[in-house]
């Protein structure tokens, strides 16, 4: 999906200057009982800017609930309905410069998701593919990334908080 809305309309005021953003990640689960393969397995999506695997992820909308952005997002991007079980990490994103000059810095929500229906497709356009992995398969993916799997995959650690 483009640059939402409500962000055009903060660049138009604001110009280049650091955004800070709230963003939400969501690592959906298929669990092994209902994979075809009989074993556990995360949705991932191969971005169409850049080519990297990763979960979902998205900006989260002005007085929008969390969990509620990331079924969103979820929805909007694979085609897939999935449904929030545990806010798993809380971290700040380094500063970040965009093509065109602007910065943004996220706050990103990172939600460990369980799978409901649907099959993996690309959605609204902003990845190329979408698609399961198994755990022990993972695609090649920035350090980051595979940490918001880490920390989904063990929810009952809590949430963890970066210091």
């Amino acid at each position: 999906m483009p640059t939402p809305p409500f962000v055009l309309s903060l660049r138009e005021k604001i110009g280049h200057d650091l955004l800070w953003m709230p963003g939400v990640s969501a690592v959906v689960f298929r669990p092994a009982e209902l994979s075809p393969t009989g074993r556990e397995q995360v949705l991932l999506v191969k971005r169409a800017d850049n080519g990297q695997w990763t979960p979902t992820t998205g900006i989260i909308d002005p007085g929008e609930e969390p969990a509620i952005a990331g079924a969103r997002e979820v929805l909007e991007e694979t085609e897939v309905v999935a449904e929030a079980e545990a806010l798993v990490w809380v971290h700040t994103l380094p500063p970040m410069t965009y093509t065109n000059g602007d910065r943004s810095q996220y706050l990103d929500l990172t939600f460990r998701f369980r799978w409901l229906s649907g099959e993996p497709g690309p959605g609204d356009g902003e990845n190329s593919e979408a698609r399961w992995f198994h755990l022990d398969e993972l695609p090649a993916m920035s350090a980051e990334m595979v940490a918001r799997i880490e920390h989904a995959r063990t929810p009952e650690r809590g949430c963890r908080f970066t210091a």
